[in-house]
């Protein structure tokens, strides 16, 4: 099977370290083209992956049409190459954002199986979370292809189109809020004596193990957090403290604003 992406920009460069990093897919089989040659051919020579001279050629040569282009070029790029789209073998996938199943239809075709998609930065590292949402035609083992690609560099979530934005709030947008947290948590042992590095380490090793832990529970967050807060001890006071200063409404307020401008564009 080989993938082709038409765009080669931080998101599609991510995708690709991510199942590069899973070895499932050999990166010759991975084949790239953007419209600046600047990026994609040293990203090519750098990993391994196969530089290809034009959009057509990608759309010609591959089993899955990757579209990781910026909105305001996503529709000449599809008329582009929908004439080299062959329902019965290719299948397109989308990362852009904003571009829906209809409108991908309307312009690539209506007997195209097409998966519209929306990552998160951390499929680079296999640790991703992907909304996803297919089209009629796409069934199947060509649905499962589809999808597995995405599988394979973390988890996928099949979701109606009206929710993408609530989606990029809380997945394609939280990554930043969560680097705010453990900065502000690493920021606070540097007050109390610790290293920028060492407190970094400590508030990012404990967020990502009580992540893993959320994924691995029955119990929903809140009954996590009775199990760690004793009575009348520091971390019920600490909690207090953080909710008196409105911890929890910050960040409701902060995911309102996020999906309110996801829906203006």
């Amino acid at each position: 099977m080989k993938v082709g992406f038409i765009g080669v920009g931080g998101m599609a460069q991510a995708i690709i370290h991510g199942l590069l990093s899973q070895t499932k897919i050999a990166p010759a089989d991975i084949l790239i083209h953007s419209a600046h040659t600047s990026t994609y051919e040293p990203f090519a020579k750098e990993n391994g992956v196969t530089a290809m001279a034009s959009n057509v050629e990608v759309a010609r040569s591959s089993d899955i049409v990757v579209l990781a282009v910026t909105p305001n070029v996503a529709t000449p790029v599809l008329q582009q190459i929908r004439d080299e789209l062959d329902p019965k073998r290719h299948t397109l996938v989308s990362i852009v954002a904003g571009l829906s199943l209809e409108r991908l239809e309307e312009i690539a075709g209506y007997d195209l199986p097409i998966l519209r998609t929306l990552p998160n930065l951390n499929v680079a590292i296999g640790a991703g979370m992907t909304a996803i949402h297919g089209n009629e035609h796409l069934t199947g083992k060509v649905k499962q292809q589809a999808v597995s690609l995405f599988d394979q560099i973390g988890s996928t979530v099949t979701l109606p189109e009206s929710d993408f934005s609530t989606f990029s709030a809380l997945a394609g947008s939280s990554p930043a809020y969560v680097y705010f947290f453990i900065d502000s948590l690493s920021r606070a042992g540097v007050k109390h004596g610790l290293t920028k590095a060492a407190a970094t380490k400590i508030a990012a090793q404990a967020v990502m193990g009580s992540a893993e832990m959320v994924l691995n529970s029955d119990d929903n967050p809140f009954a996590l957090i009775d199990q760690v807060s004793s009575p009348g001890g520091s971390t019920v006071a600490g909690l207090l403290a953080m909710e008196e200063a409105g911890f929890m409404t910050s960040v409701v307020k902060g995911i309102d604003a996020t999906i309110a401008r996801d829906k203006k564009k």
